[in-house]
């Protein structure tokens, strides 16, 4: 099908105003001021104003299967990217059983290809079972549809091992993505070791644990030429230690999250496991210095880190609930209300965090619009307010603390491949 965009807003480098874009065969064809109706083929679309977008990039998401299909599959979490407006997503491999030998990664392919609504780049782990003790055959499973190379969960203990698995990465051309986390600084927290962790009588993970791995492994990186990349960093030692790299030179690139963005550990106000996550809400500082990272460009991207959980494994204690909160229908719509309606960003900020930049970094053929561009779209609703509804989520998990907030940006439509995928009160996912 052809489809043909009127009077869509775009904003990029090249556009910047209210277009009309055609689109065959999957690619963009033609944007112009105007374009005339085409054949009866084409599908016509008037956008009405509302911003049309390169779809959006996550590099971090979970989807669970195969293991923990009852929180979330494929089939529902490439779902929940569509609505949200991501026409690319990275899962991580902390699934059961662990993506780490050629194999195990072509049985997820073939789900993949079989159920997912967007395109899915998986990661493979760094060690085999995730248990940081034997490097995977990095070779080989670069060779598959391997993303790039992460134990996510879990942080790599052994400098001997990182430092291996850096050299075998680089030998590939792919990057290590590192959940930085020292095993023996976590003692046994739930939340950020501070104010609300001694006022909730809550055992705290103290911000050292991070950003002392971070330190370690950016020196490694250094040493052996490897694309080095941050997971959800929460920290403002963190930010300051991939500063410091980065001003020396070191190939180490980040990602923070919306929510560490947009919330800090004064917003846990009793035990509501909605809260829980990893790395946990820090501090108003931290938050501060994540947002000054972000602008500055220390950190490079947003990534949701989506981390469905059932309701019945949320709903016990602080210290007892999984860590994680769901992210990807409602990351744009939060970013955008915050701090691109209230002008503390400009919309091209936002967009660049989460298209262009994660496409420069990572070097996709995707996230850009412009003639001969793929065409993976989202069209959002900047102006209409709608309220965040569990009872909405394509995903198979409802689990925020963001629940009942009033936002603008709504998805109103995602195409992949030329491909109208969502459509906000047609498609019925729910």
């Amino acid at each position: 099908m052809n489809i043909l965009i009127k009077n869509a807003m775009l904003k990029t480098a090249q556009y910047n105003g209210k277009y009309d874009v055609f689109i065959s065969e999957g690619q963009i064809q033609r944007i112009e001021s105007s374009i005339d109706h085409m054949d009866q083929q084409t599908k016509v679309i008037d956008a009405k104003g509302k911003l049309l977008s390169a779809g959006l990039i996550d590099v971090h998401v979970h989807l669970r299967e195969p293991g923990g299909e009852h929180k979330e599959t494929i089939e529902t979490g490439t779902k929940a990217a569509a609505r949200g407006g991501f026409t690319t997503i990275c899962p991580m491999p902390n699934t059961r059983p662990v993506p780490d030998q050629v194999e195990t990664m072509e049985n997820l392919e073939q789900i993949i290809s079989s159920d997912a609504v967007v395109k899915v780049l998986p990661y493979a782990s760094i060690t085999k079972r995730q248990l940081g003790n034997e490097h995977v055959d990095f070779e080989t499973l670069s060779q598959c549809l391997t993303f790039a190379f992460t134990d996510d969960g879990v942080g790599v203990q052994s400098a001997h091992m990182m430092y291996e698995a850096m050299q075998h990465a680089a030998k590939v051309n792919k990057a290590i993505v590192a959940h930085c986390e020292e095993n023996t600084l976590i003692y046994n927290g739930a939340v950020h070791a501070g104010d609300v962790s001694e006022r909730l009588n809550i055992p705290g993970i103290p911000s050292i644990c991070e950003a002392t791995q971070i330190a370690r492994d950016v020196l490694l990186s250094e040493a052996s030429g490897c694309h080095y990349h941050v997971c959800h960093v929460s920290t403002k030692e963190s930010v300051r230690v991939i500063r410091d790299a980065k001003k020396a030179g070191i190939h180490v690139t980040a990602e923070v999250t919306p929510h560490h963005l947009l919330l800090c550990e004064d917003d846990i106000k009793e035990h509501d496991t909605n809260y829980k996550m990893n790395p946990p809400l820090r501090s108003k500082e931290d938050r501060e210095a994540l947002i000054e990272g972000l602008l500055e460009g220390t950190i490079d991207m947003i990534a949701t880190d989506h981390a469905p959980h059932a309701e019945d494994e949320k709903n016990t204690t602080m210290e007892k609930a999984p860590f994680g909160i769901v992210g990807s229908e409602i990351a744009f719509s939060l970013l955008y209300t915050h701090f691109v309606k209230n002008g503390e960003w400009s919309l091209e900020q936002l967009l660049s965090y989460l298209t262009t930049q994660p496409k420069n970094v990572f070097g996709l053929d995707v996230g850009e619009i412009c003639e001969g561009a793929i065409a993976d779209l989202a069209l959002f609703d900047l102006d209409n307010e709608y309220t965040i509804d569990a009872n909405d989520f394509a995903s198979k998990s409802c689990n925020t603390p963001f629940l009942s907030e009033k936002v603008y940006g709504e998805t109103a439509m995602t195409i992949v491949d030329g491909e109208i995928i969502y459509e906000r009160g047609v498609t019925q996912w729910t």
